[in-house]
């Protein structure tokens, strides 16, 4: 068996300038490294179409991880056989573990081409021995230079002319060869990129370092550019500040100065008028703080012996608990009211709804009896005149025996209290059935009971107001300055007005037999409080004397409005009657001071007349009726327009009677504009002239106040009367063609009553009834 020669390999160094540049991983830990042939690393693979084999390789080099740069020999097969005797050439082969596997089973392989596996093996082991030379320093040093001027000069770099060509022309005779070009399944597929030239990875690093340098050369800028306005803001603040202050931080910059600018001559009067100047103001400061100093030292000294003379004094130490003892009574005070006044609220709600139910049940049984006795006196003269019969249902038929049963009952009462002047229809019809009435009374009676439970646990000093008003009373005469600066007469209505509006719980204003406001307890103790006022001192004491009439604003007008609005039945004359002796009581005898009460007044006023509009619109309802149905005076339909009638004249005198609370014009258009020409004059003129018609004419005079014909120069009434004027001319030439002289005189009467002289006058002058000239001239 041939001796084969001993291989060895050598790793390339990492800082080797070979042109080929591509990185090359050691080789198994202990193998012989092995130089590289000069001019082997540009050499391309060959492109013939022999297959280069690697025969009688003992042992395969493998790197740490699977690749690795190996120097091996190499022939060509058959078809290359010519170039062989030029000697073989020495490739760099880059094969992994896994190729080098393939070339040796390649090898193996061969023995189908009818080549002996010891034959070529020798032959290979004697090339690769004859080609495999190791060159020395100083023909590395020498190929180093060569290459280093050719990569200055040309863009390859040449080793060896002869070899170039050689292999150039191996390239030129392999592509001209066509049957030389490798099967597909012989090329070699490129695992990896393919290395790049040294010109190439120059070209990289210049272009990488140019782009460093211009993003460092821009970030420069920026931060150039970032500290040049930094400094400009700088230096643009330090020269905006004040020259002195500059000076006085020991700014060692020296201030150049443009010689051309003339400055103004300074001599030593200047300057020391300047500082003197100077002093002055100094010594202006100096002394006024020296004077806030001693202000403030003698404030100190004067808090100091006000603190000795307060805890060397027994009085003040007195009048200390007094002011504490009525603090804490009026906090006590307070607390008890607060816990009470939810209580008091509900009383009064339920004693309000009790009174409403009871003023409704009136309301619309009095509403529902007109509507049912109108509709059937409607029918009837409707089936009177067809001569048909006519039938009533039940609870019409009840209806009216209800009306007729109450009024029989009115009729006996009247009788016997010797009454015989009443008019039907002037009563307020209020009476309430037994069972209804004992209801009412147990409610109302209920309620009581819970008003006097209210403070049944609680001491006399706080829910009696005559004690309250002694506290109160005792500071005013011990401490007046205290007691007026802290306005103790503001606070006291409010103290006492959930005490008196449990008074009131069971004060109705709308019923004559009610209590009147002076005197209740709480009024009387109120006025003692006003009357012991401190009388020399006018000033303070005007402030007490207003106590009753704020209680009264905050207190009692608001209970009296809420009647007014919600229970007040203006067609009542006894409701009304009450009702205007409470307000004249409250807004004429207590109004002192207008301005505090004007608000609640106005409220009060305005609630009476809207309560008024409402009951002309809703109440008054006087039919008409043909002549033939009113002449018998005993028919059901004369004594329903009768009563009807009536009950309107019995409004209008309720109307009136608020002369002197109501404005005139106020009570002009209600009563007069809207009432007697609305409804009773039509009603007058719908009538037969006689005794009957007279006698209402004269009702009508009588209603109407005294004050609005006290003009003794007045010849003409008030327009609104015109209309009610024309009426009794009228029935006066109608009664003075009869033998009515006596009606006629009493129109007469009427006609001077409301100072409609001048008509009167020509009403006698023109009938010739000189004897009653002397009636013109009496008034």
């Amino acid at each position: 068996m041939a001796h084969r020669p001993k291989r060895t390999f050598r790793q390339r160094a990492a800082d080797s300038s070979d042109s080929d540049g591509a990185e090359e991983s050691p080789a198994e830990p202990g193998a012989p490294r092995e130089l590289p042939v000069p001019g082997s690393a540009e050499e391309e693979p060959p492109s013939g179409g022999g297959r280069a084999q690697v025969a009688g390789l003992p042992h395969r080099v493998r790197g740490p991880r699977g690749r690795g740069r190996v120097w091996a020999s190499s022939r060509r097969a058959t078809k290359a056989a010519p170039r062989a005797d030029e000697g073989s050439e020495s490739r760099t082969l880059d094969v992994s573990t896994d190729e080098e596997d393939k070339i040796h089973h390649s090898s193996e392989s061969k023995d189908d081409q009818g080549l002996s596996s010891d034959s070529s093996s020798s032959l290979g082991e004697k090339e690769l021995s004859s080609t495999v030379k190791i060159p020395d320093a100083a023909f590395i040093q020498a190929a180093r230079r060569k290459r280093e001027l050719a990569r200055a000069q040309d863009d390859y770099i040449s080793l060896d002319v002869q070899h170039t060509s050689s292999i150039s022309g191996m390239k030129r005779e392999s592509e001209d060869d066509p049957e030389s070009e490798p099967d597909d399944h012989e090329k070699r597929i490129p695992f990896t990129l393919r290395p790049q030239t040294l010109r190439q990875r120059m070209a990289e690093e210049s272009i990488s370092r140019n782009e460093e340098t211009s993003e460092e050369s821009q970030e420069d800028e920026k931060q150039d550019t970032w500290e040049q306005q930094q400094m400009r803001k700088a230096v643009k603040i330090i020269e905006e500040r004040d020259i002195d202050l500059s000076c006085g931080n020991g700014s060692s910059k020296v201030k150049k100065f443009d010689t051309s600018i003339s400055f103004p001559p300074v001599n030593l009067e200047i300057i020391k008028k300047q500082l003197n100047t100077r002093l002055t103001l100094l010594q202006e400061t100096h002394r006024s703080h020296l004077r806030e100093y001693e202000k403030y030292v003698q404030d100190v000294k004067s808090s100091k012996s006000t603190i000795q003379n307060l805890e060397s004094s027994s009085n003040q130490a007195l009048n200390c608990k007094f002011y504490k003892s009525m603090k804490i009574y009026v906090e006590n005070l307070i607390d008890c009211l607060n816990e009470k006044i939810i209580n008091i609220q509900e009383i009064e709600s339920s004693m309000h709804a009790l009174l409403l139910k009871q003023a409704m049940t009136f309301m619309k049984r009095r509403q529902d009896e007109l509507k049912h006795e109108s509709t059937y006196l409607q029918q009837l003269s409707h089936e009177t005149s067809t001569s048909g019969n006519f039938s009533v249902d039940e609870k019409t038929q009840w209806i009216l025996e209800e009306i007729e049963s109450r009024r029989t009952k009115r009729r006996q009462a009247r009788v016997l209290s010797g009454n015989c002047n009443h008019q039907e229809g002037t009563s307020s019809d209020d009476e309430l059935p037994s069972a209804e009435m004992i209801d009412f009374q147990k409610s109302q009676g209920d309620i009581l009971q819970k008003q006097k439970k209210v403070f049944e646990e609680v001491q006399d000093d706080f829910c009696n107001i005559q004690n309250i008003l002694l506290k109160f009373q005792q500071w005013r005469e011990k401490f007046p300055d205290s007691y007026y600066e802290a306005f103790i007469s503001l606070c006291i209505p409010k103290l006492l007005n959930p005490l008196i509006r449990v008074q009131l719980i069971d004060w109705n204003p709308l019923k004559l037999e009610s209590t009147g406001l002076k005197e209740m307890p709480w009024f009387k103790s109120v006025e003692e409080f006003m009357d012991s006022s401190v009388e020399d001192s006018k000033k303070e004491s005007s402030s007490d004397k207003k106590v009753l009439s704020a209680i009264i604003n905050k207190t009692i007008i608001p209970r009296l409005t809420d009647f007014v609005e919600f229970l007040w039945d203006p067609l009542s004359t006894s409701q009304t009657t009450s009702l205007i002796t409470h307000c004249r009581v409250i807004l004429e005898e207590h109004s002192t001071c207008e301005n505090e009460v004007s608000k609640s007044r106005q409220d009060l006023l305005k609630s009476i007349v809207s309560r008024m509009k409402k009951a002309v619109e809703d109440d008054v309802f006087i039919p008409l009726y043909p002549k033939s149905a009113v002449e018998n005076k005993t028919s059901p339909h004369s004594k329903f327009q009768e009563r009807q009638f009536w009950s309107g004249l019995k409004l209008f005198r309720n109307i009136l009677l608020w002369n002197g609370l109501l404005t005139d014009d106020t009570l002009q258009e209600l009563g007069l504009g809207k009432l007697l020409n609305r409804y009773l004059i039509i009603a007058l003129l719908n009538a037969t002239p006689g005794p009957d018609v007279v006698k209402k004419c004269n009702q009508v005079a009588a209603c109407l106040p005294e004050k609005w014909f006290e003009n003794s120069a007045m010849r003409t009434s008030i327009p609104q009367l015109e209309n009610f004027i024309q009426f009794l001319l009228q029935s006066a030439h109608k009664l003075s063609r009869s033998e009515f002289r006596d009606e006629v005189e009493e129109i007469i009467l009427i006609l001077v009553k409301i100072k409609a002289l001048n008509q009167a006058e020509s009403f006698i002058g023109e009938h010739h009834l000189d004897h009653l000239k002397s009636l013109i001239k009496e008034d």
